[in-house]
């Protein structure tokens, strides 16, 4: 037998925590629930053409900000070198 203690309501704290594990669950349900419908219903996609347009934007930035960190890099060391030749 499971010895359960009674709320000032009557109600089991057994059965009250019960209730509070429902309304969650419904809370996250309703959260899913609208979640899925946002993005279902509510958000805009761009094409294929506009987003292989902004993948080549995107590649082709990512390259020349690899150059020009590739080319500070190279200048840096040069310079440091010339200043560790003459100590």
């Amino acid at each position: 037998r499971i010895a359960v203690s009674k709320t000032v309501d009557g109600s089991s704290n057994l059965s009250t925590r019960a209730d509070e594990c429902k309304q969650k669950m419904e809370k996250l349900r309703t959260y899913f629930a609208n979640s899925y419908n946002e993005l279902t219903e509510k958000t805009t996609w761009p094409s294929w053409k506009a987003l292989w347009n902004s993948s080549i934007v995107v590649a082709v930035a990512s390259v020349l900000i690899a150059l020009v960190i590739f080319g500070m890099d190279k200048v840096i060391s040069s310079v440091l070198s010339l200043i560790y030749d003459i100590f």
